[in-house]
């Protein structure tokens, strides 16, 4: 025993032998906080293998740097590098225990500071278990201080820290193959900080996020007020005039929009052997007071519902790669639905039962005006209760109406349904509808989860009629992109009754609904093209609130003389006339017309297409550069994101004090008797 014992001391006293016991305890350390202290949703053996590699390429990257270096100062860069790893895991502990999500440099460089976000004092986040992240280097410390270990002296071949080097970036490019493959497009399309951590460690998270930072800080720094003057131009030449049929027919009244999860135009009135697929949304659509578009397209890019979101909430497309919430979310300056309609007088907030961090919107929602956001936390929920991204639909509603009740009105409330989404799985309990029979698995499942959130739909129409909430509301209902991708041509050919698809009808497939249900106005099936874009100005409208100084790249859809051609995220096109799919054109019947186009007609299409450019080129630019920072519109106010707290604790609190400030609640209206009783479901997990 005291030869091993002695091995292992002689071992330690080489430099080699304490680089390793460092890097073990830095590595042992990392990944016991991964399990310990965050919440990163482990589901299956891969992730669990990830997460256990991820914190080793980073700490042999880090900790070989003093490799290169003799004596004491390789013993001390060592040392200096673990405290550093140690501090940055200790700040991300608290900040994540208090948000769910992690540290970004936005966040610390942000003018609110981490210190204002955090709602509670550090002594009463913090937990005695934490600071075991300093453990090993005081040990660590004390044993060179006292010499118990002795620093070793000898020169070091250069091969070997260079060896170092490459065994690290070799274990890197193993770590992202196998987390692409596990979750494609990581990096492209970032959902949330929880997904780095997962599958690539807090220290890449950290320089990932530093990367970001300084590409959008160059950008924005090189940005100008001048630059708002082609955005100016282009709203100028382009606005539309209110149609006064419409125009303040809503004003007033609260707002609901009720978000369908990858819900496509083509389940409108669709059937599975006889069998509507969504009854509820089809009775919805064809109401008397329900405005519903048939040519309404949505419009996102990489960043999927994110997009649909940033479109619906700014009228700004999303970028042409990753997500404008993930990474303009959390500093830039917005003019947003949420910030306009809280200061006209309206209670705010946002429902989503998944974790608040998803495309970040526990930050971009404080930078859009939302003065509640009601995520996880604030959901009861059970092993059963969730599928996928977050509390399936029936459960999702039902409980969100405790929240509901307790809005001051006129309220703005924003509800992202997650059940309908890929890969379309549902529990044979809640299924009441046969699959289809295309033959493909992923598309079969579709109709069944469509059906579902469609029950739920029906459950929580019934419940506004009960409350006494339907007729005093405008409610939206919009689906926020395609659940069925390009790629399944032949299940889609089957699904459309066609024989095959072409690129028009994909492009046509790519309708999703948009209905705007107000008591008494003048309903109807819509034929107008128009897009998420347009959506924005269009409820502005209805609610008769001026924005015709706000910078909305989109257009009313209810004026009779705005742009009906639709851009597409990469730069193609439809519209009422011609619709353009790379290089070909097409003309309102489906058929190619690239090579018979008249003089006048390829002017048009050049007309169409320059728009199309210069309307995405002028959102990048804005977006990018921070362009609204240097633009403040008549009357409207710069959201002050230091005033938003979405904790639970936090939330409960202002709702509470909110009541007495503003006694019109639904709760207020009622007695103090909540109407949650109203609400019936038949979600089996509650039986």
């Amino acid at each position: 025993m005291r030869s091993v014992l002695k091995k292992v001391h002689d071992g330690l006293n080489t430099r080699t032998g304490f680089f390793i016991l460092t890097l073990v305890l830095l590595w042992i350390k990392t990944y016991a906080v991964y399990v310990n202290k965050f919440s990163l949703g482990i589901n299956d053996s891969m992730q669990s293998f990830l997460l256990l590699l991820n914190p080793l390429p980073t700490g042999l990257l880090l900790l070989g740097i003093a490799l290169y270096f003799r004596g004491k100062k390789s013993y001390w860069i060592m040392m200096i590098v673990d405290l550093i790893a140690s501090l940055w895991l200790f700040a991300n502990i608290l900040y994540y225990r208090e948000f769910s999500d992690f540290l970004s440099m936005g966040i610390i460089k942000s003018s609110g500071s981490v210190s204002n976000n955090l709602s509670l004092s550090i002594g009463e986040i913090l937990h005695l278990s934490d600071l075991w992240v300093f453990v090993d280097v005081i040990i660590l410390t004390l044993l060179l201080v006292f010499k118990v270990i002795k620093i070793d002296t000898r020169p070091v071949k250069f091969r070997y820290p260079v060896g170092v080097t490459l065994l690290s970036c070799v274990l890197f490019a193993a770590n992202l193959g196998l987390a692409e493959k596990n979750r494609p497009q990581l990096l492209t399309r970032t959902f949330d900080n929880n997904y780095i951590v997962k599958y690539l460690g807090i220290n890449f998270y950290a320089a990932y996020n530093a990367y970001q930072t300084h590409k959008e800080s160059a950008t924005r720094a090189s940005a100008s007020s001048s630059d708002m003057d082609q955005v100016l131009k282009f709203l100028e030449k382009n606005k539309t005039t209110v149609n006064p049929e419409y125009y303040g027919k809503a004003k007033g009244k609260n707002v609901f929009v009720f978000h369908l999860e990858s819900f496509q135009q083509f389940m409108i009135n669709y059937k599975v052997n006889g069998k509507e697929v969504t009854p509820n949304i089809n009775q919805f659509y064809s109401d008397q007071s329900t405005i519903s578009f048939d040519n309404f397209y949505h419009q996102v890019g990489q960043g999927k519902t994110s997009d649909a979101e940033t479109m619906l909430e700014t009228s700004l497309f999303g970028l042409p790669s990753g997500s404008v919430m993930t990474s303009y979310g959390t500093n830039n300056t917005f003019q947003a639905m949420p910030a306009i309609m809280d200061q006209q007088g309206y209670t705010t907030a946002a429902f989503h039962g998944d974790v608040g961090s998803f495309w970040n919107r526990d930050n971009t929602y404080k930078s859009w005006g939302y003065q509640y956001f009601f995520s996880e936390d604030y959901y009861k929920n059970k092993s059963n209760y969730s599928i996928g991204y977050g509390l399936k639909d029936k459960l999702f509603l039902q409980q969100s109406v405790k929240y509901i009740e307790q809005l001051p009105q006129p309220f703005y409330a924003k509800l992202i349904t997650v059940t309908n989404h890929y890969p379309y799985e549902l529990d044979k309990q809640n299924q009441t509808i046969e699959k289809t029979t295309t033959g493909d698995s992923t598309v079969d499942g579709y109709v069944q989860t469509a059906k579902y959130l469609d029950d739920a739909f029906g459950e929580f129409i019934s419940y506004l009629k009960k409350a006494g909430l339907y007729d005093n509301s405008m409610i939206v209902v919009y689906g926020d992109h395609y659940g069925i991708s390009n790629n399944h041509k032949k299940a889609i050919a089957q699904l459309l009754g066609k024989k095959s698809v072409d690129s028009y009808d994909l492009a046509q497939f790519q309708k999703v609904p948009f209905m705007i249900h107000v008591n008494g106005i003048k309903g109807g099936i819509d034929h107008t093209y128009g897009g998420e874009i347009d959506v924005m100005p269009t409820l502005l409208d209805l609610l008769g609130i001026k924005n015709t100084d706000t910078i909305q790249l989109g257009n009313d859809l209810l004026a009779k003389d705005r742009n009906q051609t639709v851009a597409f995220r990469n730069g193609d096109f439809v519209s009422p006339t011609f619709t353009k799919i790379g290089s070909t054109i097409y003309n309102d019947k489906g058929e190619d017309v690239t090579d018979s186009l008249t003089a006048e007609q390829k002017a048009q299409v050049k007309a169409q297409t320059e728009y199309v450019d210069e309307e995405l080129s002028l959102s990048d630019k804005i977006i990018t550069g921070d362009l609204l920072r240097f633009y403040t519109p008549e009357g409207f106010k710069a959201t002050d994101k230091t005033k938003y707290n979405y904790k639970y604790s936090e939330g409960l609190k202002q709702l509470k004090q909110a009541q007495k400030d503003k006694p019109t609640s639904v709760l207020q209206q009622n007695n103090g008797n909540s109407t949650e009783n109203l609400y019936e479901t038949d979600a089996p997990e509650l039986k």
